[in-house]
């Protein structure tokens, strides 16, 4: 008997016609969730890659709660611009690198996140001086176009002369090297950011807000029908469905694809192969 997908986008189907076990294996992996916010910011993110070198290049600053997909947005853009040679073979091109702001920050430790994320192995130098020389020349010979900084909050786990240290440092970095930066945290980055009013002006806030039941959420609970590989359609946009998986999920884009991709797990292991209420609540 021909099996019906008609639900599922054609990735899905494929996946949703292997055994249960490959299904339940394959739905612990990261898998990317289209909704419009996060399209758009994957829009802004291509439009600063194609900027033109000026005096003042343009900046963005990622700003969300907790795992409401700011780090999956931007991990995302990074793998759709990977490094690669340069056309005589001379040299590596990175046009985007993506480092993590240390949770215990000081300059030399970022600029070692920079070199060690380039590629290149960290020497310990006797100044921050060779640190920052180093990074700077990785940078401008791999010819990075946008700087990723994710946790880019942590900068206030410093006192207010370290915070300024961090904050003139990003002002240098990008007009040494006429690169974008995009900052990723919570709404501290900004926060932050605010201090300095420099900075302030070249950095354009980009917000992820909690989710809420509205339209947009429709969206989002139809695109996960759309690939959660189960072999029937789900009941997702019922209402007491989604009010449950809002409360479950603390209204986070993160906790809400946890919560549905265990529920589908569940869904697949019980031969249900849909997610209704009785597979919520059985769903941990």
């Amino acid at each position: 008997m021909e099996i019906k997908l008609d639900h599922l986008l054609p990735a899905a189907r494929d996946m949703a016609l292997l055994s249960a076990e490959q299904r339940v294996a394959k739905l612990q992996s990261d898998y990317w969730i289209g909704y419009s916010r996060a399209e758009q910011a994957l829009k802004r993110l291509e439009e600063l890659l194609h900027s033109p070198k000026r005096l003042r290049m343009p900046n963005m600053l990622i700003i969300s709660p907790t795992n409401n997909g700011k780090t999956m947005i931007v991990e995302k853009f990074r793998r759709s611009h990977l490094p690669y040679e340069s056309d005589d073979g001379k040299y590596e091109v990175i046009p985007v690198l993506m480092v993590q702001m240390p949770s215990d920050p000081t300059i030399q430790r970022f600029y070692a996140a920079i070199i060690t994320a380039l590629g290149s192995p960290v020497t310990r130098y006797p100044s921050t001086t060779r640190y920052e020389t180093m990074a700077l020349q990785l940078l401008s010979a791999t010819k990075t176009k946008i700087l990723i900084i994710d946790e880019l909050h942590n900068i206030l786990a410093g006192n207010g002369h370290k915070q300024r240290e961090f904050l003139n440092l990003l002002r240098f970095i990008g007009n040494q090297l006429q690169l974008s930066i995009v900052g990723v945290g919570i709404k501290d980055a900004y926060l932050a950011i605010r201090t300095d009013d420099q900075l302030e002006n070249r950095f354009e806030p980009f917000i992820l807000p909690l989710w809420r039941d509205d339209n947009e959420f429709t969206r989002l609970l139809l695109s996960f029908k759309k690939v959660l590989p189960l072999g029937k359609s789900s009941e997702l946009v019922n209402p007491d469905i989604r009010a449950i998986i809002l409360e479950r999920s603390e209204s986070t884009i993160g906790e809400i694809a946890t919560f549905l991709t265990q529920a589908a797990c569940e869904a697949i292991s019980s031969e249900k192969e849909y997610i209704d209420l009785e597979i919520l609540s059985r769903t941990n």
